[in-house]
């Protein structure tokens, strides 16, 4: 069980980074970064995600691994 929990959230962890980034990246494309035409509230939500992407992605991944370290030592 504590093996199939540690895969499901590495998993996560790498979807979830991969759909943020390209979400962001898919916004930016879409905007592009036109501040002239009043564009920068889009601009800044496209980089958003693809800050979002860094930092949620890795975090899930320290979080699995502390978890399957934590559980397995009790």
């Amino acid at each position: 069980m504590n093996k199939r929990l540690k895969t499901l959230a590495r998993v996560s962890a790498a979807i979830s980074f991969a759909i943020c980034l390209a979400g962001g990246l898919w916004i930016l494309t879409a905007v592009g970064f036109d501040h002239d035409e009043g564009d920068a509230m889009n601009t800044g939500i496209g980089l958003y995600f693809i800050g979002k992407a860094f930092f949620v992605g890795p975090m899930l991944l320290v979080a699995a691994e502390r978890l399957a370290a934590g559980s397995e030592s009790e």
